[in-house]
C-alpha cells in the first residue's frame, strides 16, 4: 500500500512537470497588432508571446514600433488592430486588470522632483493601496537606502532610474515593462541598473525594451528584432547568436584599398574602414572567409599585415536582420 502511494506521488509529480512544461503560463500574448499613424505604419501585423518568468529584451532601430508596441500592452495607446492580453487580462477591454498586473517605467520616467524618494513612494502606494512596508521592501530591492532620504530632484539620473523602478515595483507585480530604461546612464550607472532589474525579475516576467545590444546580452535570455513594423527575429539569444550565418573579419593592409576593390570580395555583404589599409568584412556565410581574403590580397599585389575573424554577437545579428 505504501509503494503504490509512493508511486502515485511520483506520478502526480511527474504529471505537473509535464503539464507545466507543455502548457505554460503566458504573461503576454500579441496577435496581429497593427498601429498607424497617418500614413505610416509603427506596427504592422504582429504576433508574438512571453511566458512567465521570461526576461524578453526587445530590439529595433530608433522608429521601429518599440515605444508604440509598449503604450499598447500598458493601456496608454489603443491598436488598430488586432488583439493583446497581459495576465490574461485583454488590453482594450480590461484596462484596470492589466494597469494593477504590470509595473512600467516608461522612456521619460516622469518624477516629481521636488518631493523626497520615500514620500513620492508612499504618495504612489496609497494610489495602489499597497501596506506602506511595501516601501521599504522596494527601497532595499533596488538600492535605494542612501538616498531615500532626498529629494528626488537632488538625485543622478542613475538614482532617479532606480525609484522609477521601485515605483514599478510597489505592488508586486506580475509583469514589468521597461522601456529604454539605461537611456543616459553612465557605464557605472548602466551596470548597477542592470543588475537592479536582474535582481527584481527573478520572480516575474520582464519585457525590456533598448537599442543597447549590450544591455540585452547582459540581462535577457530571449530577444525579439522588429524593424520597420514587423518582426524579423524572434528567438533565444544563444541561438539567435550561433544560428545567424554572418561572420566578421578584421584585415590590415600593406597599402590603401579602395572599396570598389573590396566589393569583388565573395560573400561579402558590408564593409567599413578608418584609413582604407584597415576594413572591417562582414560575411553572409558560415564558411571561412580569411583564406578568401587572403587569396584576394595576393591577387592584387596586397600584403595582409593582420587577419583575425571577430565573434560574431548580438550587434552583428541585428545589423544583418535590420539592414
Amino acid at each position: 500500500m505504501h509503494q503504490n502511494s509512493n508511486q502515485l506521488q511520483q506520478q502526480l509529480i511527474a504529471f505537473s512537470v509535464y503539464f507545466c512544461t507543455k502548457f505554460k503560463a503566458m504573461s503576454i500574448a500579441i496577435q496581429n497588432i497593427s498601429k498607424s499613424y497617418g500614413t505610416q505604419k509603427a506596427l504592422d501585423a504582429i504576433s508574438f508571446s512571453i511566458n512567465k518568468g521570461e526576461i524578453v529584451g526587445f530590439l529595433g532601430p530608433n522608429g521601429a514600433g518599440k515605444s508604440t508596441l509598449m503604450k499598447i500592452l500598458t493601456t496608454y495607446l489603443t491598436a488598430d488592430e488586432g488583439s493583446a492580453k497581459v495576465n490574461d487580462f485583454d488590453v482594450t477591454t480590461q484596462q484596470k486588470d492589466v494597469q494593477l498586473s504590470i509595473g512600467y517605467l516608461p522612456e521619460h520616467n516622469p518624477l516629481y522632483l521636488d518631493l523626497y524618494v520615500r514620500e513620492y513612494l508612499a504618495f504612489n502606494a496609497d494610489v495602489y493601496k499597497v501596506a506602506t512596508s511595501r516601501i521599504e521592501e522596494v527601497i532595499q530591492l533596488t538600492g535605494l537606502s542612501t538616498e531615500s532620504h532626498k529629494k528626488i530632484g537632488q538625485l543622478s539620473k542613475g538614482y532617479r532610474q532606480r525609484v522609477g523602478l521601485a515605483n514599478a515595483l510597489l505592488h508586486n507585480p506580475d509583469v514589468l515593462i521597461l522601456d529604454e530604461p539605461t537611456t543616459g546612464l553612465d557605464p557605472n550607472q548602466l551596470v548597477e541598473i542592470r543588475n537592479v532589474i536582474k535582481n527584481a525579475g527573478k520572480d516575474k516576467t520582464v519585457f525590456l525594451s533598448t537599442h543597447i545590444m549590450q544591455e540585452v546580452e547582459a540581462i535577457c535570455d530571449r530577444v525579439i528584432i522588429i524593424d520597420k513594423g514587423k518582426i524579423v527575429a524572434d528567438k533565444k539569444l544563444e541561438k539567435l547568436i550561433s544560428e545567424t550565418a554572418t561572420q566578421i573579419i578584421e584585415v590590415e593592409f600593406d597599402q590603401e584599398v579602395k572599396e570598389t576593390q573590396i566589393a569583388t570580395i565573395e560573400n561579402i555583404s558590408s564593409y567599413t574602414t578608418t584609413n582604407g589599409t584597415i576594413w572591417e568584412l562582414t560575411f553572409a556565410t558560415d564558411k571561412d572567409m580569411r583564406p578568401v581574403v587572403f587569396d584576394f590580397a595576393t591577387a592584387n599585389g596586397l600584403k595582409t599585415l593582420q587577419l583575425s575573424q571577430k565573434n560574431k554577437n548580438l550587434e552583428t545579428v541585428f545589423r544583418e536582420v535590420t539592414k
